[in-house]
């Protein structure tokens, strides 16, 4: 259903490499860290209002605008329903310790209900390893998930090194929960569980190959990792004992609709020996796929299609069924050396996750200087599963829906492109303005825009919304392409949304943005049981929660990039990593759409930064 496109960087060393130890606890240094952390505020209620109108102006008619401005006013008036709600979320964040952490996990995660498949889950391409045998991917695995287990280190002594944000700390609670945790599917609704809390804390990771599951044990007796010889070992052991490859693929029912999914899970385990099974994936630390080779591609689709492979394994056909769509990490490692990870969204955003990827791959790098323990390894566990008339029929009806959503997705990566380093513009901020030029320009209207920002400078906070589009880069695309208007003139509209979005930005992080204020508003009202105000129900709500750009910056010092599907189905997903002389873009669009072209709007990005770039080049700085 998708498409996507990337650009690729120089790796940098990423440090904090630790010396494997046995797992212990250091108590009180992440609690003593997250406590000093701010509470999420709750903005003003007239300042959200009235930013809300700012933001509705570029995306929605006079008429349409001028009847939310009625229903805003009745809103907010004193003694109205706003005042009302916005009481009782002030008393919400009297009384927790992050007002919207819940509801956001529940409202964007946990009742979701589309495949969490594309629709929610990102992908994350490494680069191309060259495999020359079998033994190499299995090497290199081995490697892997002894870099994982260093990190996992740093999680379990808390001597993660805190990160900072404009020289304020950030919450570092994200990291905690992305290592032997799971998604639960439920009828109507998922659970998130969180295995490393236990009093007895998982030591094993699951491996997957030609469909079949296996327990991996990963800690020594005395507590300390396998080094990589010994997980080297093991996984050959795995491999020998999964060569047959007609195996029922069990895993791909994790891609389905989550109300189907929760249905045929119910099933699954109700035979012990299938519960036993569940329950080792879903209390692993990670999952490791070895998966096989892909169909072979020209040098320049490589990278798309390795973005195929690691969103959704390419199929049935190929190894969407070696997966376990709710576990939150999976690290995949192609016999034809494709690498990658995909991530289950809901404990964790992009950020944490891509920094555990970047001191694992720069782990990888290093020569192995422990000594292998001459110890004897039992044989990994093999996880069985009884297949019934019933779960066979669920996993036989799968490939239909897996086949018709998969085969509308295609990624396409692009490369070649620096922002200006003597305009001093937010590189961020610049880009986005591309991407308000490129939609401009295929449908000549601008349209909502979400861009996620970061609310990890207050306790437990995840994300709010930087709404690119505004007046102000409405004004600058409807008169980059006019020849009517002088250069100097375009440079100072563009110079005025890039400031426009840098300030909004830092509007966002500070916890002071439109959007999370106005779910937890219309939350409230639900939570309260009275009828839902009539803005949640205006036409204009519903144009700004429709996000046709879907975007995100995720920075990398890997050669690396994220990838993820649109949000609806006119849209486009589009993930970024700004580098110091190119920028890496993913772009998506659901193919089934007549309206959406990822090629085109990947072509069009590219020709919109190049042509800013231009113009900023050839033009007499402006003042202000």
């Amino acid at each position: 259903m998708s498409q996507a496109k990337d650009l690729w960087h120089k790796v940098k060393p990423c440090g904090h490499l630790v010396r494997p130890v046995a797992p212990t606890q250091l108590p009180g240094r992440y609690l003593s860290h997250q406590e000093g952390l701010p509470n999420l505020p709750v903005p003003p209620l007239q300042q959200t209002c009235e930013r809300y109108l700012a933001a509705l102006e570029p995306i929605v008619n006079e008429k349409e605008l001028s009847h939310t401005k009625e229903l805003l006013a009745e809103f907010q008036g004193s003694g109205g329903v706003g005042e009302r709600l916005q009481k009782g979320l002030e008393r919400r964040a009297h009384k927790t310790q992050n007002w919207l952490s819940d509801w956001w996990l529940t409202t964007a995660y946990l009742d979701y209900r589309m495949p969490v498949v594309i629709h929610s889950s990102p992908g994350v391409v490494l680069p191309r390893m060259e495999f020359s045998d079998r033994q190499g991917q299995m090497r290199f695995a081995a490697k892997l998930i002894a870099g994982i287990l260093d990190f996992k280190t740093m999680i379990d002594n808390e001597t993660l090194p805190v990160e900072y944000l404009g020289g304020k700390p950030l919450c570092m609670n994200q990291y905690y929960q992305v290592l032997s945790s799971c998604r639960i599917p439920g009828l109507k609704r998922d659970t998130v569980v969180n295995y490393s809390r236990s009093s007895r804390p998982p030591t094993h990771i699951t491996v997957v190959h030609n469909f079949q599951f296996f327990v991996l044990d990963v800690y020594n007796s005395d507590g300390t990792p396998l080094t990589v010889d010994q997980l080297y070992i093991q996984l050959e052991k795995i491999w020998n004992s999964s060569l047959q490859n007609n195996k029922e693929p069990v895993g791909i029912l994790t891609s389905n609709h989550r109300n189907t999914w929760g249905k045929a899970y119910s099933s699954l385990i109700r035979d012990k020996t299938n519960k036993k099974s569940v329950q080792s994936i879903q209390t692993s630390i990670f999952t490791v796929c070895l998966d096989a080779a892909m169909p072979r591609v020209s040098e320049e689709l490589y990278r798309s299609r390795a973005a195929v492979q690691m969103l959704h394994g390419g199929g049935s056909r190929w190894n969407s069924g070696n997966r376990w769509f709710d576990k939150t990490l999976q690290f995949i490692v192609g016999e034809d050396g494709s690498c990658g990870v995909i991530y289950e969204h809901a404990p964790a955003e992009g950020p944490p996750i891509v920094s555990l990827i970047d001191h694992v791959v720069e782990y990888t790098k290093k020569s192995e200087i422990v000594r292998t323990p001459m110890v004897p390894l039992p044989m990994p566990r093999k996880l069985r599963f009884n297949i019934t008339p019933e779960i066979k029929k669920d996993i036989d009806d799968q490939p239909d829906l897996t086949a018709t959503v998969l085969a509308h997705l295609f990624c396409h990566l692009l490369s070649r492109m620096n922002v200006p380093k003597a305009h001093k513009m937010s590189p961020d901020a610049f880009i986005q303005m591309g991407l308000q030029l490129a939609y401009y320009r295929m449908y000549l209207q601008c349209c909502s825009t979400y861009e996620s920002a970061s609310l990890r400078m207050f306790r437990l906070g995840r994300t709010d919304t930087i709404r690119s589009c505004s007046v102000d880069s409405a004004n600058f695309v409807k008169a980059m392409d006019d020849p009517a208007k002088p250069n100097v003139e375009k440079v100072i509209l563009l110079e005025k949304a890039v400031k426009a979005h840098r300030a909004y930005t830092d509007m966002a992080i500070r916890g002071q943005a439109i959007d999370r204020h106005l779910l937890g508003l219309k939350l409230q009202a639900i939570e309260d049981l009275t009828s839902l105000p009539e803005i949640f129900m205006d036409t204009s709500y519903a144009v700004a929660n429709h996000y046709n750009l879907s975007t995100s910056q995720v920075p990398a010092q890997t050669d690396c990039v994220m990838c993820f599907g649109p949000v609806v189905p006119d849209g486009y997903g589009v993930c970024y990593n700004p580098m110091a002389e190119h920028i890496n873009f993913a772009v998506s669009a659901f193919n089934s759409c007549d309206k959406t072209n990822a090629a085109r709007m990947a072509q069009g990005l590219e020709s919109a930064l190049l042509d800013m770039r231009s113009l900023l080049e050839s033009t007499p700085k402006a003042k202000l």
